[in-house]
């Protein structure tokens, strides 16, 4: 008998029991279907997350002084600033490299005083792909460059000074040398970004002007943030780098800068691996459940089978290819399920907004998005779809070796 002829006989197997069937089918295309979007929930929030928070702080890999991530200040510095960014974009997976100054300070009006974070950077060389706060001003505009006096307050952070639109800030804070420095800001804009730890305690600055007043000489910063399209080429980017420029400079990738917002993600997709593992598991037990049943309640075709000449591997292969068949069509029916629903909510997502209420989960600074977002990674939409056919094939195998064990005379004695 060929093995093509195996293949035909399988397939009509499948249809002498449609509704058992359609019940294994059914179970593969729903497994693959909840396993697939929440894969694609957790790509796609967690990308969004990640490419946020480079762009609330110092990008997808940050160069920065060796020791200034353990001990930040601002003595601690990086030179050359623009060497450093036209070494970054010889690098083929770099999009985007801007030079900034970051520290504490002190802002204060005649009512208040109070600590904040600062950014300083030329927001001629940005833009919201770089630096996602300047999309987040509710309240008058972005200072230019050339701003000696711009500054731009967190919503909160300007509450709490009592200061409004164009009214005079001091700020103060100890510069390259460690001596206390001061500068005064008129308010040109107020940020609203949803994280209440950036509203309660953000400060943006023109860098020329920041550099002034801080000591900082024109290719002097504290670190050249770096953008990537994938950040999960941070880490190789890294590297990279860092055999480059050596050990003057720290290529530091997003996840050893922000090591809390690592953590979560990486506790949150664990738990979404572990998940998909249990629904394969659940579709895998359901498919031997199919096949075995069917192996047992055919014994006595089996032993006639050999018999006639079939041999124990043949049967093996037989009730290995009906696994097959389930797993292809199966699969075949799980598209048709996901396709529609997972090109629809690609697109327009689902509104948390409702459950999360008006107090949003941050993590590192970073506010987790009250829309939920569908979009998965190529690879790993293929993996989900090679672990169901896998489960579904292996689920197979048991019942095919004991197809395969039939005894002739025994089995055809059954009843």
């Amino acid at each position: 008998m060929k093995k093509t002829s195996l293949w035909l006989m399988a397939w009509r197997n499948l249809g002498r029991n449609r509704r058992r069937t359609l019940l294994t089918l059914a179970s593969i295309a729903f497994g693959v279907f909840l396993a697939i979007f929440s894969m694609a929930s957790q790509d796609r929030n967690w990308q969004d997350m990640i490419d946020l928070g480079a762009r609330m702080g110092g990008g997808h890999v940050t160069l920065q002084h060796p020791e200034y991530l353990d001990t930040p200040s601002l003595s601690r510095t990086v030179t050359g600033t623009g060497t450093l960014i036209e070494a970054a974009f010889g690098d083929p997976d770099v999009v985007r490299a801007v030079e900034r100054l970051s520290g504490q300070l002190m802002v204060s009006t005649a009512r208040e005083s109070y600590g904040a974070s600062f950014i300083a950077f030329d927001p001629d060389s940005e833009d919201v792909t770089t630096l996602s706060y300047l999309e987040a001003v509710s309240e008058g505009e972005m200072f230019a460059a050339d701003d000696p006096t711009g500054m731009v307050l967190g919503a909160q952070l300007a509450q709490n000074l009592g200061a409004e639109l164009g009214d005079r800030v001091v700020y103060t804070a100890s510069d390259r040398s460690g001596e206390i420095v001061a500068g005064l800001g008129r308010v040109r804009g107020i940020l609203r970004t949803g994280s209440p730890s950036i509203d309660v305690g953000m400060v943006l600055l023109p860098i020329e002007a920041a550099r002034g007043v801080l000591g900082f000489a024109p290719d002097q910063a504290t670190q050249v943030a770096i953008f990537i399209a994938d950040h999960r080429r941070s880490e190789a980017l890294a590297v990279r780098l860092q055999e480059q420029l050596g050990n003057e400079v720290a290529a530091i990738p997003w996840f050893e800068g922000r090591p809390d917002l690592y953590t979560f993600i990486a506790m949150k997709v664990g738990g979404g691996v572990i998940m998909i593992g249990i629904i394969a598991l659940m579709v895998a037990a359901g498919i031997f459940n199919t096949v075995f049943v069917s192996v047992m309640e055919r014994l006595r075709e089996f032993g006639i089978m050999m018999a006639v000449g079939f041999s124990p591997a043949k049967l093996f292969r037989l009730v290995v290819y009906e696994s097959v068949w389930l797993g292809v069509i199966g699969l075949v029916l799980a598209a048709v399920l996901t396709i529609g629903p997972y090109l629809y909510l690609s697109r327009v997502g689902i509104d948390m907004g409702a459950m999360l209420g008006d107090s949003p989960t941050e993590i590192s600074g970073v506010a987790m998005a009250t829309q939920l977002s569908f979009g998965i990674y190529p690879e790993n939409a293929l993996r989900i779809v090679a672990l169901a056919f896998i489960a579904v094939v292996l689920a197979g195998i048991y019942p095919a070796w004991r197809a395969g064990r039939v005894e002739p005379v025994e089995s055809i004695r059954l009843e």
